[in-house]
């Protein structure tokens, strides 16, 4: 016992002189990781110098708002990060798109990063672009195809315009109706895509982490078979744990559809792919864009629902997903992995996820700039 007891201490003491040698790191040192962590490019001497002087006077967090003033923030670090929630391969090798650019423009206006998911904003080319830009087409992705292969500032050179306006579809959600979103989650198949994709997104699960056969199958459609393999207890213990949840969701998105290369939307007209396939005619049929949270009872109630857990419609919806609990730690965890470039491995990082969540959603207001520096301090010592 008490060998053990030695090896413990020896163990703790390990630790704690590996987080002295963080805190005690040099300044300079501390700021030229930070800048390139945030920026994915060294600071200038200038700013270098800038930035320690701010770490030696406890403003880390200011430091690395000037880290963030970089138009690299935009152009590599944040333009890569989220290109990957744009397609269904999950990966930063596709062109930039209205999607990733709103995106970046909700972070650099510092609006609240819930409306990610239902404010009525897009982002396109400023009229002060200085090379020549072909104009916003709901056809095509010149527009940001060209920003990028001409290398343009996504910090200086992007405008924000009432989506609805540009686009002509009046049930505009955030991102989620984009041209970007609708190619990879609206083509096709029946729309479940874009609810699994928001999930996996903005609340960093799939829907087996949420697998739940205990709850209603009412609204599983008619295309869920229901003795797949001639076995009705596969329904029951399998496809009913996502599907009657999926399902459930999924007349949020029953007016869309991706076609003719553009997203396209048809008001209070059920698009025909949502009730195709008929394998089982006692299965639901969606009728409307109605919608209501079947996993906000339960076990997945621990996802921190808001109140409101039923309505119409992708904006509504989107609403619903992003002031959950789940998000805002969906959110932080995403940002640590990003800057620290690593997932949080102890249980006092784990705890400063959930603080960093619990300051976004209360006190920041969703400030993703905020998350950011907040985050970033926490392990610029490594």
């Amino acid at each position: 016992m008490q060998h053990l007891f030695k090896k413990e201490v020896i163990m703790i003491s390990l630790v704690s002189l590996i987080f002295s040698t963080n805190a005690l790191a040099d300044a300079r040192s501390q700021a030229y990781r930070l800048h390139n962590r945030l920026a994915g490019v060294p600071p200038t001497p200038e700013v270098l110098t800038q930035m320690e002087s701010l770490i030696k006077n406890g403003n880390a967090k200011q430091a690395a708002s000037v880290a963030m003033e970089n138009q690299n923030f935009y152009n590599l670090t944040l333009k890569n990060w989220v290109k990957k929630w744009t397609n269904v391969d999950n990966t930063s090798r596709v062109p930039l798109n209205d999607y990733v650019a709103t995106v970046l423009g909700i972070i650099r206006d510092d609006i609240p990063f819930d409306q990610v998911l239902y404010g009525d904003h897009l982002y396109i080319a400023a009229a002060t672009t200085p090379v020549t830009i072909p104009a916003y087409n709901n056809k095509d992705n010149n527009m940001y195809v060209e920003l990028e292969n001409k290398f343009v500032s996504l910090k200086d050179n992007l405008m924000r315009v009432v989506q609805s306006a540009t686009t002509g579809i009046t049930g505009t959600a955030g991102v989620l109706t984009t041209r970007a979103a609708g190619s990879a989650f609206f083509s096709a198949g029946t729309n479940r895509r874009m609810t699994r994709y928001t999930f996996m997104n903005y609340l960093c699960r799939d829907f087996e982490a949420v697998h739940d056969i205990n709850i209603s199958d009412f609204h599983v459609r008619r295309d869920v078979e229901r003795n797949p393999g001639g076995d009705s207890r596969t329904y029951k213990s399998q496809c009913v744990g996502c599907h009657a949840g999926q399902d459930s969701l999924g007349g949020a998105f029953a007016y869309y559809d991706f076609a003719d290369n553009e997203l396209k939307y048809t008001e209070g007209v059920v698009n025909p792919k949502i009730n195709k396939n008929n394998l089982y005619s006692d299965g639901f049929v969606t009728k409307n864009d109605e919608w209501i949270n079947m996993w906000a009872q339960g076990q997945n109630a621990n996802l921190g629902w808001p109140e409101k857990t039923e309505g119409k419609g992708a904006r509504e919806l989107g609403m619903m997903i992003s002031r959950s609990r789940a998000f805002s730690e969906c959110m932080s965890t995403r940002v640590f992995e990003l800057v620290c470039i690593r997932k949080p491995k102890i249980d006092s990082e784990k705890k400063e996820i959930k603080r960093l969540a619990d300051l976004f959603q209360a006190q920041d207001k969703f400030s993703m700039k905020n998350l950011f520096a907040e985050t970033s301090v926490l392990c610029m010592g490594e």
